[in-house]
């Protein structure tokens, strides 16, 4: 999950800004329909309202009570994840919508966004799982099936480039290969995350590991490369064991568990990782290439949010019109800062993030967060 990489520092002081431009929406619908189930999130607990509840389109109306930022997560008993809502602020409330059908579920709160939280067995009943759903959106949900493991299958190849550098302790070619390694991971990063234990491996920065967890993946050889400007055995088994992580990846892409509102919502804490990781340039604190994993995030919400459009303008054209807006206005933004010559969609490059001042990143914190509002809202849209 994306928590293990953010510091709750950096995330309190993230969701006190988000909240500052958001808030008032995120409370005046946090409250939900009347069939929502209340979930109230506290420092030492998790009580959910109803434990047994009808398949279909469940709402989760959160409230946190407790003192640091928490997550929601619906999950099966496999820990694999259904849906969650990250990101929620002390004294804040959120709806997450999800589409669940019949059998054993746990929701979990997990306060600074760290370990297994705390957990509610719930029981979901109903007889064919859920309700019958618009075909459209069937055919959204196998569209972005098949994207989430394109964009695995584009990995493995430019992962093994970055990881042959490393091996061959090239340190130039590791470095200039290393961005690019991580598009196709940064499109589909709600869809990796839903297996609970692949994203610990690959993608945790150093002060986001569990007790014991051993540093592995991008960012720990990201380090080597930029800080340490060294390459050694270590990091050379460090590069094989990253290839053996990510094929383990693509090879579950195709189980994961996608429904329209698990789009949606991917498609919105995609948005969040920008903000969190991003526009602070927490993520790519040693190579700064901030900004390329910044379009893979947009990008990979634009994707789920165009696959989903046909239904949720239906529901919602006030809605999708502004999605549109402000899709539109980000991207023309970051436009503004890529310097390559090129029309190749994976070979883009950007300026070094340690660049760019203050001013032009709450310039592009604020055209998130004009994203991240509406975009809160496609879930709903799609089940209306």
């Amino acid at each position: 999950m994306r928590a293990v990489r953010l510091s709750v520092a950096t995330a309190v002081a993230t969701v006190a800004a988000l909240t500052a431009v958001t808030g008032c929406t995120e409370k005046s619908d946090a409250k939900g329909g009347s069939g929502a189930i209340k979930v109230t999130a506290t420092d030492d607990g998790c009580e959910v309202a109803k434990t047994e509840f009808p398949a279909g389109h469940v709402e989760l109306a959160v409230e946190n009570k407790g003192s640091r930022v928490t997550e929601v997560e619906i999950l099966f008993p496999d820990d694999r994840i259904v849906s969650e809502r990250e990101n929620i602020g002390p004294g804040t409330r959120h709806t997450l919508t999800a589409e669940v059908k019949s059998g054993d579920y746990r929701i979990a709160c997990i306060p600074g966004m760290k370990g297994k939280g705390h957990r509610q067995d719930v029981k979901v009943t109903g007889g064919k799982a859920a309700a019958k759903r618009d075909p459209r959106l069937d055919k959204a949900v196998a569209d972005y099936r098949a994207y989430a493991q394109e964009q695995a299958d584009a990995t493995l190849p430019r992962v093994k480039t970055f990881t042959d550098a490393v091996r061959a302790g090239d340190l130039d070619a590791a470095k200039k290969a290393y961005a690019v390694s991580r598009i196709g991971w940064e499109r589909t990063e709600p869809v990796a995350e839903s297996f609970g234990n692949i994203d610990p491996k690959t993608d945790a920065r150093a002060d986001g590991l569990e007790e014991g967890q051993k540093w592995t993946g991008w960012h720990r050889l990201e380090k080597a490369l930029w800080q340490d400007k060294k390459i050694g055995a270590e990091e050379k088994a460090l590069a094989t064991q990253l290839d053996k992580d990510l094929a383990s990846w693509q090879q579950r892409v195709g189980k994961a568990e996608i429904t329209p509102t698990s789009m949606a919502n991917g498609a919105k804490e995609l948005l969040d990782e920008v903000a969190t990781g991003k526009v602070t340039g927490e993520e790519e604190r040693y190579s700064h290439t901030d900004l390329v994993d910044f379009k893979g995030n947009v990008e990979g919400a634009e994707k789920a949010y165009d696959l989903l459009k046909p239904v949720a303008s239906a529901n919602d054209a006030a809605l999708t019109k502004e999605l549109d807006k402000q899709f539109a206005a980000l991207d023309k933004l970051l436009a503004t800062y890529r310097t390559d010559k090129n029309t190749d969609p994976d070979a883009y490059t950007f300026v070094s993030y340690d660049k760019v001042g203050k001013a032009d990143r709450k310039e592009l914190s604020d055209a998130v967060n004009a994203l991240a509002e509406p975009l809160s809202k496609l879930a709903a849209a799609v089940v209306k």
